[in-house]
């Protein structure tokens, strides 16, 4: 058992597992599946002042979704921590290739200590990335009403264009960013 769970489960498994938490939410408590508006709920625990929206019974409408995403890191970090594998990530040849001609060496971990870590922050790359890059991502969820796991798992679950429309968004702006924004960070630090 503990050995099927070190290692990579295949997406006919893992993809309906996530899909269902979809209906499960909507059976046992008719919520909907979503996490970035906790970031609306943190910000209201830490600065419900003047703001107004903020100022909302954060505890009655978000908490639920709170301890939703503690529940979502807890699981990250025993999956990380207490059933890691000794075999790297697994990357493609062609992906690890790829990444190699763009500058970035380390493979040794969930995120290239290159791009990604409190020690890039000193370098354009790693603070255009770290920063700008969650800024942008922040505000493209609040801007559409939502990130890309409660639009692409729950809203078209729930058939909502907007949510079509918002999916098609996000993918759209990862390719570019992919293979038009991506090289011209990374050519910073070279």
């Amino acid at each position: 058992m503990l050995a099927a769970l070190r290692e990579p489960w295949p997406w006919w498994v893992a993809g309906p597992l996530i899909g269902l938490v979809v209906p499960a939410l909507l059976l046992v408590g008719n919520k909907m599946f979503g996490v970035s508006a906790n970031l609306r709920t943190l910000c209201a625990i830490a600065a419900p002042g003047r703001i107004a929206f903020f100022r909302y019974d954060w505890r009655r409408i978000g908490g639920w979704n709170l301890a939703f995403a503690a529940g979502i890191l807890a699981g990250g970090v025993v999956a990380a921590v207490l059933l890691a594998g000794p075999d790297e990530v697994a990357i493609s040849a062609a992906t690890r290739a790829d990444l190699l001609a763009l500058g970035v060496r380390d493979f040794g971990g969930l995120l290239p200590d290159d791009l990604i870590s409190v020690a890039a922050l000193a370098t354009p790359r790693g603070f255009i990335t770290v920063v700008g890059g969650g800024f942008l991502v922040g505000f493209g969820s609040a801007y559409a009403g939502g990130c890309t796991s409660g639009h692409a798992i729950m809203g078209l679950a729930d058939r909502q264009l907007p949510s079509l429309i918002a999916v098609l968004g996000f993918f759209a702006g990862g390719l570019a960013t992919t293979f038009l924004v991506l090289p011209l960070v990374i050519g910073l630090g070279q």
